[in-house]
């Protein structure tokens, strides 16, 4: 059963517009204009109010994913057109590029000491596909596009609570990592959504009302975290092992993206979203998971603040290719 897309207006597809390889560099200009720029604003004004104010990042973080993303997941899910077959789709080629990723790290990072080659491979396959993926996702793909990522999004939570730990702590508790996964607040929106389309029941408007206000602030608030977080963490060192992480995550992951979507299938918004994804800085939560096992913090933490800034560059590049996928 298909939902009404109760609100869910958005901005244009900034793509609908790029009809060829012809028009890349205007494609380029006009994804810095219309895509970067406003998530470079927002971003921006938490970054302003962190250098000024001493704001807690931690409860930020925490009012975002637990009290925001929840209600955005539930929009998402009722007024969604996204098939079920495309959604599973979409994460079984998530994780495979996942995969992909985290061999083509621990190959680069050979050499190294054991720490230091999990810790690339970590940022290599944790990618920010939230409050930075899903902002670039609407104003690039809009709505159809942004529940698609929120899909990826989903996975991508999977993986950061489970592949993280695992790479970056010591002696990381699977199980417990696991239970973490399963207890977000997203996860339930989502369940509370699918209950709601498979019963086919709709919620009171002043309730629905109250889930569409919560929802259209989530990315803004996960925006400002974000620059607030990169504006409070140490001053990047660059290093061989820095270098490695920030391309293979920037250029290798795209690339990885189109090849493993397309060999699965998935075209049009589905194969743009996942290519999306895959072009992602490194997530924020790699250098907090690093911090919390005290596991090479200052190398993720640069990773981080390169990859984001590298990617102001490298996003344009391919939101003006995205026109070309079949």
């Amino acid at each position: 059963m298909r939902s009404p897309r109760q609100g869910a207006s958005g901005p244009a597809p900034l793509i609908a517009g790029l009809p060829g390889p012809a028009t890349t560099l205007d494609g380029v200009l006009g994804a810095l204009v219309d895509v970067m720029l406003p998530v470079v604003l927002v971003a921006g004004a938490g970054a302003l109010l962190a250098r000024f104010y001493p704001l807690d990042l931690d409860t930020i973080g925490k009012v975002a994913l637990h009290g925001f993303f929840p209600f955005m997941a539930y929009q998402s899910v009722v007024t969604t057109q996204v098939p079920a077959r495309t959604g599973v789709l979409l994460g079984l080629a998530y994780l495979l590029v996942t995969a992909l990723s985290a061999g083509l790290a621990w190959v680069a990072a050979r050499g190294r000491m054991r720490p230091e080659a999990r810790g690339v491979v970590a940022a290599v396959v944790l990618g920010n596909n939230g409050n930075f993926g899903l902002p670039i996702a609407l104003l690039a793909l809009g709505r159809d596009g942004l529940d698609q990522s929120l899909l990826i999004f989903i996975w991508s939570m999977l993986v950061i609570f489970t592949a993280g730990p695992a790479l970056l702590g010591e002696h990381a508790d699977l199980r417990g990592a696991a239970r973490t996964v399963l207890t977000l607040p997203v996860l339930w929106g989502i369940a509370a959504g699918l209950l709601m389309r498979t019963a086919g029941l709709t919620l009171p408007i002043g309730l629905t009302r109250g889930i569409d206000l919560a929802a259209q602030a989530a990315i803004p608030l996960a925006l400002l975290a974000l620059g607030a977080q990169l504006a409070t963490t140490a001053r990047s060192r660059l290093s061989r092992p820095v270098v490695t992480a920030v391309l293979l995550r920037l250029i290798a992951g795209p690339l990885l993206s189109v090849g493993v979507g397309l060999a699965l299938g998935l075209r049009g918004t589905s194969l743009a979203a996942l290519v999306l994804a895959g072009a992602m800085p490194t997530a924020v939560n790699a250098f907090l998971l690093a911090r919390e096992y005290g596991s090479g913090a200052q190398t993720q933490a640069s990773i981080v603040a390169i990859s984001t800034l590298g990617s102001l560059v490298t996003i344009p590049l391919t939101v003006a290719l995205l026109p070309l996928l079949p």
